[in-house]
């Protein structure tokens, strides 16, 4: 029984560190997209996103939980990407 319990643990733990592993790598692939996103927008000249306007007169109003607000609202971002996208813009800043 013993062995039984220490081999689904095993197998648990490798099924675990592969979706880890894969999930890493999902994540690597779009920051490369993402990079490749912004310099094709910066190269065909396409107008940025009309909310940033927005979002940097809250920012500056030191407004950033309204600016997280209104990003996730706007652009359907998470929580955690709202604000990782609103400390990108205080950053180009």
């Amino acid at each position: 029984m013993e062995y039984i319990q220490l081999a689904l643990i095993i197998i648990l733990f490798l099924i675990a560190l592969n979706l880890w592993t894969k999930v890493d790598s999902l994540e690597g692939r779009i920051k490369g997209l993402q990079y490749t996103l912004k310099q094709l927008t910066k190269q065909s000249g396409l107008p940025e996103n009309p909310v940033n306007a927005t979002l940097r007169k809250l920012i500056k109003e030191g407004e950033d939980i309204k600016a997280i607000k209104k990003a996730r609202e706007t652009l359907g971002l998470s929580l955690l990407e709202g604000k990782e996208y609103i400390d990108k813009l205080k950053e180009e800043n």
